[in-house]
Order: C-alpha cells, then structure tokens, then sequence
C-alpha cells in the first residue's frame, strides 16, 4: 500500500473509532506523525487529500480540524478513497476517453480557430511553479473541454466532456500520490497544444494518446495493488 494510503487509513481509523470527532482538532504534526509511526511528509500529504475531499478542514494558523459533518456523512466521505481503490468502472471510462480525445486533437489541429488555439495557450500560461492541486485539476479540465469543442464535432465534444466528471476523482488521486504527475501533465498538455497549433494531426493525436493511457497505466497499478491488499 503506497505511504500516502497509510497515512489517509491510520487517520480514517481514528475517526472511525471516535478518538478524532467531527469538529475536533488534530494533535500538532510532529506529534500525530510519532504516535502513526509515519514521516510527516506522508502525514501532510493524506491531510492534503482528506482536506481535498472535504474531510479534514486545514485552517492557517490554527490547525487541521475534522471537518463538522453528521457521522453517517462524514463515514460516506471517507468512504472515498476505498471506494476509489475498489471500483474499476472509472477504468472503463477511461478506455474511452483514449479512444475519443486522441481523435478530437486530431481535428482540432485541422478545424480549431487560431484565436482558440491562442486562448487555450494562455490557459496554460496560468499554470505558474507555485499553482495548487485544485487549480492543475480546474485547468485540466477546461484544456481538454475546449481542445474537445475546438474539434468542430458538438457531439465529439459533448460526449468527452461528460466522460471528463467521473474521471476526475483519478486525476485529483493521481496528483496527490505520483510524484511529478503535475509535471508531467504540464508538459503534456503543452505538447499536444504545440502539434495542434503547428496544424499536425498525427502529433496530436499521439501526445494525447500518451496523455490518456498515462493515466490509465497508473489506474490498473493503484487498482491492482489495493485489490491485492484488500483481497
């Protein structure tokens, strides 16, 4: 089980067993990280991820709080994780999506206007070196709901960008736990944007393929060791 799934099971367990309750203040970092026998760099990357899905509430200056919410939906939020890890139909859309998105930036590098092209550029100039997890994941998803719509294909585009919602808890989960994921994407994103600027179809095509079934190779391996741990 990968450290940061560690961390987010040993504080989960806390909740669950009533030591941390809704609205109460987790113990200082150092000492939460001592007594779950975990570095407090895995410890602050599962508070990362429980304050992303609206389980703990991390307050400047103050402290990381359980967030107030009745027991029977705080359990349901923290059900998240597991129930990513054993649910594989987001493989399915994914396998989708590496069928369709490919062939869209391939018409966008043939139908897209050069303004449009233009503005999704400067939709990536806003991914500066300090952006947060939230920002990469909104950005994301706009670069390829207009990369979609600038195909030409209303179809094409509504189709892609109804698979884009339930992909997205992958996306957020593989930013928290890969290391260079944000970079990686960055630099793909920038790729396929080049080849449909320079008007080539084929470059497209393959960079958001490689784009796609990167994402889909880090799935089946999360989904296979969990299955692995939990079987």
């Amino acid at each position: 089980m990968p450290v940061t799934d560690e961390a987010i099971e040993k504080i989960k367990a806390m909740i669950v067993s009533g030591e941390l309750r809704p609205g109460s203040k987790l113990p200082k970092e150092v000492d939460l990280a001592e007594r779950l026998g975990l570095s407090r760099n895995s410890l602050r990357e599962a508070v990362k991820a429980l304050s992303l899905i609206r389980v703990l509430d991390v307050r400047q200056g103050d402290g990381t709080y359980v967030t107030s919410l009745e027991p029977h939906l705080l359990l349901d939020a923290l059900g998240f994780v597991v129930d990513f890890h054993q649910d594989d139909t987001v493989l399915e859309f994914l396998e989708v999506r590496r069928i369709l998105e490919p062939a869209a930036a391939a018409l966008a590098a043939r139908m897209m206007s050069d303004e449009d092209i233009a503005a999704l550029d400067e939709l990536l100039s806003r991914l500066t070196g300090d952006v947060s997890l939230e920002e990469l994941i909104d950005n994301d998803l706009e670069f390829h709901r207009r990369l979609a719509a600038g195909s030409g294909n209303k179809v094409l585009g509504s189709l892609i960008d109804g698979l884009s919602g339930p992909t997205a808890r992958a996306r957020i989960w593989r930013g928290l736990t890969e290391e260079g994921a944000v970079e990686h994407t960055r630099q793909q994103h920038r790729a396929i944007l080049d080849a449909v600027a320079a008007r080539r179809p084929d470059a497209a095509q393959a960079w958001m393929t490689i784009h796609i079934g990167g994402v889909e190779q880090w799935l089946r391996g999360t989904v296979g060791e969990a299955g692995s741990v939990l079987g």
